[in-house]
């Protein structure tokens, strides 16, 4: 997974938030230390593995917890407000389900991501003047 990330930003965000997952979830059960601390898709995977959802619930986990991420990063870049935040979020999670039941349904050959939009952003963010977080 660290090979897909385009950007040295970009593959920070995923080793960090890979890594504090993993110290949450070896809090609940701890297990054998990992020599390489997992990105935070294949940490999320491992964590989700150990429990009993199914991968439909865990699929909607993981968007809902994307969804509120961005929401977030939302209220810090512009002058949004928690209540607009918490609007937007609120309509993200409806359409949740629906995307899950739609990639389920997808078979291997189907699935594709390609966005070298966001790669050229993020490489441009890396080196701004101000941030105020990481990506």
């Amino acid at each position: 997974m660290r090979s897909t990330r385009e950007t040295s930003e970009l593959r920070q965000q995923t080793e960090q938030m890979g890594r504090s997952l993993m110290e949450w979830a070896r809090s609940l059960q701890p297990a054998e230390r990992q020599a390489e601390t997992p990105t935070y898709p294949v940490a999320f995977a491992s964590a989700s593995a150990q429990g009993t959802a199914s991968v439909r619930q865990v699929l909607l986990a993981y968007a809902f917890g994307w969804a509120e991420n961005m929401m977030q990063s939302a209220i810090k870049a512009v002058p949004l407000g928690q209540s607009s935040g918490q609007r937007i979020l609120g309509r993200l999670a409806a359409q949740i389900p629906a995307a899950v039941d739609h990639a389920l349904a997808q078979d291997d050959d189907s699935r594709q991501s390609f966005t070298p939009m966001l790669a050229i952003l993020s490489a441009r963010h890396e080196t701004q003047y101000s941030r105020l977080f990481r990506s």
